[in-house]
């Protein structure tokens, strides 16, 4: 029997402030919110465009206007005669030029984060939990240390990825950059030096930086890394601590083979250095790819500590992380993390403890989303700009791209003018390095990149206007 709502029943669902100009457009971005966020399911039938117009006191063109921009993209299924059901849009069902993909904050199209859209199960999980909130209401409503039913469900994950572990070894985190800062917090102090990759994940250098810690930073070659590099600044630093994320690294994409785990884990052991292992695109192959071990799966003395997150695999909006070490670390952790929010939010533990239970139908779902996202931008960018030069990685959600000259920086001042915002490569480095490198992420739906790639090619065009520095001198040589 199909689910239905009654004109009356979705207007008190629908809360616009009084004067929204134009009346259809906010009218469409309240119903497209309330779908996004869970509070309105998927494949529920709308009520028809009469009623919803008497329950809302508007006109029923007003109604139809809303339903129609809802139908052009991809939040309503409509069959003649038989009603309006509600959806979420596929793969190139946005375009660049639609606000709804934009940043809230400054209407840039936000080709500087690489976070999918939330998975097509997501509405499920969340009816999933809204129905096993409420056993829970007897309790206190949170626990340091995360959800019991989600620690043992990332703990059965970690067991089918080759690598047994115990519920007391997950401590369930407000997502990967708390997991980071806890554990920055934890192990590093002022002064310490810490092996970091370069280009890596900028949250964890600005995580490190407010310990006063000192980075020490291992170049990944055009090839991968290199371990007689990276085993020669943990000895040559003497670092107690090291950050790396082998798994389809953040942002060059390069997945790190067995063998250099194991010798990584090696190295670790032989300089007593602990390594913080970033996992969150672990389950995030697009092609084929030999399988690997976690990287603690070669680690013998509890020295590997790893993060995993499910905002990369699921969506950016659950705030849910997790770090699995040892069990007396986890009991440290949860004191330390007591003193920023004592635990995670109880409703998103349980949207993930349900998506756990269909990680492969997600992990299906988004190796043909980001397949066709990663084709769409390479082929534009191989048209648009043949002198940029990338490797398509065979997992992950970006393109590392070498521009044709050391712009980055201001190549991103003049895409923001034409309204795309971009990843220049100094944020992943440090010292203000990578300055000839930009991030590309394909985790935006294919006909928007194609779209942020002409503004890309139009913004680095011979006679392009160059934004200018404080003495009037040009930022970006005009080529």
């Amino acid at each position: 029997m199909d689910r239905y709502l009654s004109g009356p029943q979705l207007a008190r669902l629908i809360d616009l402030p009084p004067g929204a100009r134009p009346y259809y457009r906010a009218l469409a971005d309240a119903v497209r919110a309330l779908i996004l966020d869970g509070r309105l399911p998927v494949r529920v039938r709308m009520p028809a465009e009469r009623h919803l117009a008497e329950a809302l006191g508007v006109s029923r063109t007003t109604v139809t206007t809303a339903y129609d921009r809802l139908r052009e993209r991809g939040y309503l299924d409509s069959r003649q005669g038989a009603g309006s059901w509600t959806a979420l849009p596929g793969p190139g069902a946005l375009g660049l030029d639609n606000p709804w993909i934009a940043s809230t904050d400054d209407g840039l199209l936000p080709l500087h984060v690489a976070a999918p859209s939330a998975t097509a199960l997501l509405p499920d999980a969340v009816a999933a939990a809204t129905d096993a909130y409420p056993r829970y209401g007897l309790g206190m409503g949170y626990d340091p240390v995360g959800l019991a039913p989600l620690r043992a469900a990332i703990a059965a994950r970690y067991g089918a990825r080759g690598l047994p572990t115990r519920p007391d070894q997950i401590l369930v985190t407000g997502g990967a950059q708390q997991a980071i800062h806890l554990l920055m917090t934890l192990l590093a102090g002022q002064g310490d030096p810490v092996v970091v990759e370069s280009p890596t994940y900028p949250h964890a250098l600005d995580a490190a930086r407010l310990r006063g810690a000192r980075l020490v930073p291992v170049g990944i070659q055009d090839d991968g890394w290199h371990l007689d590099l990276l085993e020669g600044a943990l000895r040559q630093a003497a670092a107690r601590l090291a950050y790396v994320i082998p798994d389809f690294q953040n942002p060059v994409g390069r997945l790190m083979g067995d063998d250099d785990r194991a010798a990584l884990a090696a190295a670790a052991r032989r300089y007593d250095t602990t390594v913080v292992v970033d996992e969150s695109w672990a389950e995030l192959a697009v092609d084929e790819v030999p399988p690997v071990s976690p990287l603690a799966a070669f680690d013998t003395d509890g020295r590997v500590i790893s993060i995993g997150s499910a905002s990369k695999l699921w969506w950016g909006g659950l705030r849910i992380g997790w770090i699995r070490t040892t069990a007396a670390l986890v009991r440290r952790l949860a004191v330390l993390r007591a003193a920023m929010d004592i635990a995670a939010p109880l409703f998103e533990q349980l949207v993930v403890v349900h998506l756990m239970e269909r990680v492969e139908e997600v992990r299906t779902e988004r190796r043909e989303q980001l397949g066709a996202s990663r084709a769409a931008l390479t082929e534009a960018l191989r048209a648009e700009l043949p002198d940029w030069e990338f490797t398509p990685p065979p997992g992950g959600g970006s393109l590392w791209v070498r521009l044709d000259a050391p712009v980055a920086t201001p190549l991103a001042d003049a895409a923001a003018a034409r309204g795309v915002r971009l990843a220049p490569g100094p944020w992943f480095g440090v010292d203000g390095t990578l300055e000839r490198y930009l991030r590309l992420p394909f985790t935006l739906p294919p006909d928007a990149l194609r779209g942020a790639v002409r503004v890309l090619a139009e913004a680095r065009a011979p006679g392009a206007a160059a934004p200018r520095g404080p003495a009037g001198e040009p930022l970006m040589p005009a080529l």
